[in-house]
């Protein structure tokens, strides 16, 4: 046999069997995401949720006359523009006043935005954006940074729209995209070792667009994604945690779904990872994401009459089951109509039901 398929196996049995449900955690993700101010003052709010946690962000004051307002380090921080200590400390000396209890699964959201740099420019700035990101959720005492990859602003991993692909070939591109993986990953552990680095998608999304095809990658909106996590895994040491967040199960309701997708996380794309296959099980984590007002913009969301949802409350409850049964540890619920937390103190377009649901499907 092969020793490549060996180690395919090996893996695929390192994987078979994911945690107890007890080991499973709840991490809340969507429109309602919270800065650290609003933490600070809604902490108890927050944590009678059914959660572990949730995706925070940071805002920080803008220089120049007083009522210059704040801005946002998280669509800000891939760029040229390097963030000082100063500008975040606010942020941190929140976090570090509030009195998290059962909130023990937060994440400091990263994003590549704007995304206004190429792969082969000056990184400097980058890098230090993402040890200090790291510094700030290690110091304020979250498990790590949510990496969010999307290309909101700018196609990152989209080999033939980065200014050069016309000079430079696709391995050439793809050879300092890894590059860049490994310094990146490098400034995180640097600003917190062993730190989870939660990916909205992972290996599985260039998986996806290519049909499982390697060979496809090039010509894959997010082809370059999979020399970048290359990079991450390259440099992962110790403890850290690399995490699928496997956003593609957001509607998701069999568990045969769930099923499959774990096998394409453990052992289907297992051909595009070209870091060393020994790091693969140690550092990476399968995990999904569900969309709690999934296709409202078609279907509604209706607070009413909740059989109209895509899910109805018994949908959303086995969903989550399923997928709780599935993760190694993490599940994530977006929303972007219902809020769980307000500035107000309780929930807005927030059946009940749906809260009952999912602390049933978690035992809670």
């Amino acid at each position: 046999m092969h020793h490549r398929t060996v180690l395919s196996l090996a893996i695929s049995l390192v994987f078979t069997a994911s945690p107890s449900a007890a080991d499973k955690k709840l991490i809340e993700f969507g429109w309602d995401e919270p800065d650290t101010s609003f933490m600070r003052a809604h902490v108890d709010e927050m944590e009678r949720t059914p959660f572990d946690g949730c995706v925070f962000h940071i805002t920080y004051a803008k220089a120049g006359e007083t009522g210059a307002g704040t801005g946002a380090f998280v669509w800000e921080c891939w760029s040229r523009r390097a963030f000082t200590e100063k500008e975040l400390q606010p942020a941190l000396e929140d976090l570090k006043a509030t009195k998290f209890r059962r909130f023990t699964e937060n994440f400091l959201r990263f994003n590549t935005a704007p995304g206004d740099v190429d792969w082969f420019d000056d990184f400097s700035a980058i890098v230090s954006n993402a040890r200090l990101a790291a510094r700030v959720a290690r110091e304020g005492k979250a498990r790590g940074l949510l990496f969010d990859i999307e290309q909101y602003n700018s196609p990152l991993f989209d080999y033939h729209k980065q200014r050069d692909a016309k000079g430079k070939s696709w391995d050439e591109y793809a050879g300092q995209v890894r590059r860049r993986g490994r310094e990146v990953m490098a400034a995180f552990q640097e600003g917190y070792p062993g730190l989870s680095v939660f990916l909205t998608f992972g290996y599985s999304l260039p998986y996806a667009q290519t049909g499982g095809d390697p060979a496809k990658l090039p010509e894959a909106h997010y082809g370059l994604l999979a020399p970048f996590l290359d990079g991450l895994l390259d440099a992962a040491e110790g403890g850290t945690l690399i995490i699928d967040g496997y956003e593609l199960s957001y509607g998701y309701k069999e568990l045969a779904q769930f099923t499959k997708a774990r096998r394409t996380m453990t052992q289907g794309v297992l051909p595009f990872v070209h870091a060393d296959h020994d790091k693969y099980p140690k550092h990476v984590s399968a995990a999904f994401g569900l969309w709690m007002d999934e296709d409202w913009r078609k279907k509604g969301w209706n607070t009413d009459d909740l059989s109209k949802n895509y899910f109805s409350p018994e949908a959303f409850e086995s969903a989550a089951r399923h997928s709780l049964e599935t993760t190694d540890k993490y599940v994530w619920i977006y929303t972007e109509q219902p809020r769980w937390w307000t500035a107000g103190g309780s929930p807005e377009k927030l059946p009940p039901a749906y809260e009952r649901a999912l602390r049933s499907a978690a035992g809670r």
